[in-house]
């Protein structure tokens, strides 16, 4: 649950069709992406026999507006004894300049509400503070971080400039809202998109873009030394216009693939617009 939610909230497109080169390189684009989602393995310890589902993805915003996203995702798992249905749908707001990210995360199991996070995190000259109302009136302290978008917004510049290997740290509200991730983040070399593809008619309009292998790494810091391997990774294809896709989320036990099958761009507000 935890990384399908991370996956989305690092998604973004930017650019398309219609869109100038000049509105693509001031910002990120407002776009929607739809995701089908299915098992990839499974190991016998894991229990899985099977997961399918969908998840819709929405984008809007620019620096001098804020960033929101929208997103649910429904997904049914299959093992030995029980089907269970999960139902996760999560709103955050992240200003241009990082240093504000809104956030309600709720989690139905078998259509019935199973957990309710809402809450504000701000950064601060000493640190990240994080604000919860639900589900129940908190206040923790944490390390200066960076939130979704400009954890995005980095890696998108380091493939730029030629990607490699990096680590950083991120919030983004998981779980209990109440730590830090430190992430690894690996980015290949660029390569050239073709029409052999199985996503190739959803990302028509990335035909000819670049695109880079990205794998990132999930560590909990608060874990015993020793214990220096990865919640879970992720690996998925950036392309230049930003737009993410192919998707594996790896748990150890099993894996979970997304294929993108759907992707629309919004009308986009210049950044120049919006500063008058």
């Amino acid at each position: 649950m935890r990384a399908l939610r991370l996956f989305v909230l690092t998604l973004s497109a930017l650019g398309g069709p219609g869109v100038s080169l000049a509105a693509a390189e001031t910002g990120l684009l407002a776009h929607r992406a739809i995701y089908d989602l299915a098992l990839g393995e499974a190991s016998d310890r894991s229990g899985i026999n099977g997961i399918s589902g969908r998840m819709v993805y929405e984008f809007t915003g620019s620096d001098c507006e804020g960033y929101a996203t929208t997103f649910r995702f429904v997904m049914r798992i299959e093992t030995d004894e029980t089907s269970r249905l999960s139902d996760q749908q999560t709103t955050t707001f992240e200003d241009g300049k990082g240093e504000t990210f809104q956030f309600v995360n709720k989690t139905y199991l078998d259509n019935a509400l199973d957990r309710e996070v809402k809450g504000v995190a701000r950064l601060g000259e000493d640190g990240t503070t994080v604000t919860l109302t639900k589900p129940q009136r908190t206040t923790t302290e944490l390390e200066a971080t960076q939130f979704p978008v400009s954890h995005m917004k980095e890696a998108i510049a380091k493939a730029k400039a030629g990607g490699g290997f990096y680590q950083t740290t991120l919030f983004d509200s998981s779980e209990d809202a109440d730590r830090i991730m430190l992430t690894t983040v690996t980015i290949g070399k660029a390569k050239e998109a073709g029409k052999a593809d199985p996503e190739s008619q959803a990302a028509e309009a990335l035909q000819g873009d670049a695109y880079w292998p990205v794998t990132i790494a999930y560590f909990d810091p608060t874990k015993e030394k020793g214990e220096e391997t990865p919640d879970y990774d992720i690996s998925f294809l950036l392309h230049e216009s930003g737009v993410t896709r192919d998707l594996r989320m790896n748990y150890g036990e099993f894996s979970i693939r997304g294929k993108l099958v759907d992707l629309t761009l919004f009308d986009q507000k210049d950044e120049a617009s919006c500063a008058q």
